[in-house]
């Protein structure tokens, strides 16, 4: 009887074992899996329904707050990523304007340089005018002059012709 007594807590002994144990025990009564790449098919393997539950929801319970937060870092790092493009297109957009800037400087530049050849050309242009005004007056009065001197030679002409006819003997008259 004693004999059977332990025959009876063998068996309780073993499911007292820790589940590392039972596990690793269970694995060596199960055949080998197959080899992954061998050629033969394997046979349908029935599976509980239970298990696979189980499975796939210790599964998700292990991986899913992993994946959870991975998928709020990924769609923070999406956001900044997106503010980053945003600032990118702002920083672009200012230099851009800066370009512009910089072509409107040499614009005004070129501007006051052609602004100060404008100025330049109406300040000769009054002094030709105040010389070709000048040059009239002084043609008009070396005109007039001229006129004056060519009538006063004329009627100097005259004087003299008249001067020479009271000159020139007269014929006295009979009567």
């Amino acid at each position: 009887m004693e004999v059977e007594g332990m025959e009876d807590k063998g068996p309780s002994f073993q499911s007292e074992l820790p589940d590392c144990q039972a596990t690793q025990q269970q694995q060596q009564l199960l055949p080998p899996p197959p080899d992954l790449q061998s050629s033969t098919p394997v046979e349908n393997v029935y599976v509980d329904q239970k298990a696979v539950d189980k499975l796939a929801e210790g599964f998700l319970s292990h991986y899913l707050p992993d994946l959870q937060n991975s998928k709020r870092a990924l769609q923070e790092l999406t956001q900044n990523q997106l503010i980053l493009l945003d600032t990118l297109d702002q920083e672009v957009t200012k230099f851009r304007e800066c370009n512009t800037l910089l072509d409107l400087n040499s614009l005004f530049t070129e501007a006051k340089v052609y602004q100060n050849k404008l100025v330049n050309i109406r300040k000769e242009m009054i002094l030709l005018h105040e010389k070709t005004t000048k040059l009239k007056k002084r043609a008009l009065k070396l005109q007039q002059q001229k006129q004056k001197e060519l009538l006063e030679k004329e009627q100097q002409r005259e004087r003299e012709l008249e001067r020479e006819r009271q000159l020139i003997a007269k014929p006295a008259k009979r009567t």
